[in-house]
């Protein structure tokens, strides 16, 4: 179990006689003297360390940390430096901030020959970048301490050093990854069996909408063990009515869309309660003010997931087989299979396609894959909630739809085609990475009659759940909840708006009360607004085509 003649290190460090035995000559074949093998040995070496392209040999790894120690190099430096002595693989990895991590950081670690180490984050990607470097050495730092009377000088370099090696995982380790792998499975378990409790008991309240839950999309709130559903949506068009001018149409009533709207009106209410004079209120506002910034954030636990019963439309269904890598394809599956897409009644195009027609006056939108790389960009609070929070991102997507049986055109489409894009990005925005996985599907009727153009929303707090016809973009007479005689629904702009004035002035924020239109409150969001044309401009650029944006008529409205 343990290495014999040595002590035993994990699997971020080796012994001395595991690394001599390695680099020694096999003992199988002819009998060799001891001198035969040591000069055996000493070629091995040679061709392992060979000396530089002045001729001279290379640092010993003893001198590279004693200058490490008195600050003449930094720990990236140090850790290439050794890489390049010691002959072993490195690589400065981008990662994910730690759960229980306040505000957003860049994060990396080091991977050396396979072997992840702690993770650094940091406000820069350079300071991310030393602090993972500087948490690395700490680990090797025992490791080569101890052999230090093993470590070649420069002018004698006869046996490697103990070099980071990948070993068998130690018995902690083996227990840590399948801990792991278990806690994946039980929220992957959870999570849907949350949605599924929840969409059951709107369903058994109003059983006469039961056939508008056939596309299903749902937000959870993560705090500590518990999994609790705070915004769902169903529905699967968009309306045909042309853009509304006073901002009480909805236009896109597709279920993520409608879940992720229902969200928003979830944020307003605990943004409502942490501005209130009440301190009861305050404290069970999901925010807290920010550490490194005058927004608010989430509270330190608190982690998004999004639930979809079913595949998003667009470029996430793209075939399996194909590679993102424009250079080995076609310019025709490079355009109509990666790129964006465009919904259009409940038909989704790519925006090369030849099939679309962009004459008539029909109301587009982007596809649902689309908008969710958008998010994992922006944030899922959008232009008006950023004048008060911080980018909120969804840690994981889980897919419940029977009929997936892989989700590699999900993660092409959401997390490849924004591959590299953070560093072009505003202070607080970065590419979130979600862990994507195919879990348990939600059973729920599929819509029929007509109740097929029929989409629900809630959220946590609300009294009822709203009927919304997605032709029409307006709620139905035998809604459960209607919020007046017109009809607009609680998911429109205008009422957005008005729930954005509302915190505005609990918040005491008289710029954002001053502004008159929708469209200016959403302009005023500047940071949110650069990040917005950098995302837009880098997927042109990419080659995934133009973002539709629709007239801006739709925008200018005031209350």
């Amino acid at each position: 179990m343990y290495p014999t003649g040595g002590s035993f290190r994990g699997s971020r460090g080796t012994c001395i006689e595991q690394m001599l035995k390695k680099n020694s000559p096999p003992t199988s074949g002819p009998t060799r003297s001891p001198s035969n093998m040591n000069v055996g040995f000493d070629q091995q070496v040679k061709s392992t360390f060979k000396p530089g392209h002045d001729g001279r040999p290379k640092v010993s790894p003893k001198i590279l940390i004693e200058r490490y120690k008195n600050g003449e190099t930094n720990a990236i430096s140090l850790l290439h430096q050794l890489a390049q002595t010691l002959q072993f693989h490195l690589e400065m990895k981008e990662t994910v901030a730690p759960a229980n991590t306040t505000g957003l950081y860049f994060a990396f670690c080091a991977v050396i020959n396979g072997v992840q180490y702690k993770t650094g984050i940091g406000v820069t990607k350079k300071e991310a970048r030393l602090n993972a470097a500087e948490l690395a050495f700490q680990d090797l730092l025992p490791t080569l301490e101890s052999l230090k009377s093993a470590l070649p000088e420069a002018s004698s370099l006869d046996v490697p050093a103990p070099l980071p090696v990948k070993e068998e995982p130690a018995i902690s380790d083996i227990h840590a990854r399948r801990a792991m792998l278990e806690r994946k499975a039980f929220v992957n378990l959870q999570i849907p069996h949350a949605v599924r409790d929840q969409l059951t008991k709107l369903m058994n309240s109003h059983p006469e909408f039961s056939g508008c839950a056939g596309t299903t999309a749902a937000f959870i709130l993560q705090t500590s063990n518990e999994y609790e559903v705070v915004a769902l949506g169903t529905g699967n068009f968009n309306t045909k009515e042309s853009i509304s001018s006073n901002g009480r149409i909805v236009h896109d009533s597709h279920a993520v869309v409608t879940a992720r709207r229902s969200l928003m009106r979830f944020l307003y209410r605990h943004l409502l309660m942490f501005f209130s004079k009440n301190a009861s209120l305050t404290e069970k506002s999901i925010f807290q003010q920010s550490s490194s910034s005058s927004f608010l954030s989430l509270k330190s636990g608190v982690t998004l997931h999004l639930y979809v019963n079913q595949l998003p439309k667009g470029a996430a269904q793209i075939p399996s087989k194909l590679r993102l890598n424009p250079l080995s394809m076609s310019a025709w599956q490079v355009n109509n299979e990666i790129s964006l897409h465009l919904s259009v009644e409940g038909k989704v195009f790519s925006v090369f396609s030849s099939l679309l027609d962009h004459s008539n006056s029909k109301v587009v939108s982007m596809s649902t894959t689309d908008k969710i790389t958008q998010w994992q960009v922006l944030g899922y609070q959008g232009a008006l909630l950023s004048h008060f929070i911080e980018p909120i991102y969804v840690h994981s997507i889980l897919i419940g739809d029977s009929d997936c049986s892989e989700i590699r055109g999900m993660e092409m489409s959401v997390s490849q085609r924004v591959e590299g894009i953070t560093s072009n990005l505003p202070m607080f925005y970065c590419m979130m990475r979600p862990h994507i996985s195919l879990v348990p599907s939600v059973a729920s009727s599929r819509a029929g009659g007509n109740q097929l153009t029929y989409g629900i929303n809630w959220s946590e707090g609300d009294s009822s759940l709203e009927v919304v016809d997605g032709l029409e973009g307006k709620t139905i007479e035998d809604s459960p909840f209607k919020s007046g005689s017109a009809l607009a629904s609680r998911l429109c702009k205008a009422a957005m708006m008005h729930r954005f004035r509302l915190v505005a002035k609990e918040a005491q924020r008289t710029d954002l009360l001053a502004t008159s239109t929708y469209r200016e409150a959403k302009m005023m969001a500047k940071p949110y607004q650069e990040a917005k044309n950098v995302l837009r401009a880098y997927l042109l650029q990419k080659g995934f085509g133009s973002w539709q944006d629709k007239v801006l008529v739709s925008d200018n409205f005031s209350m």
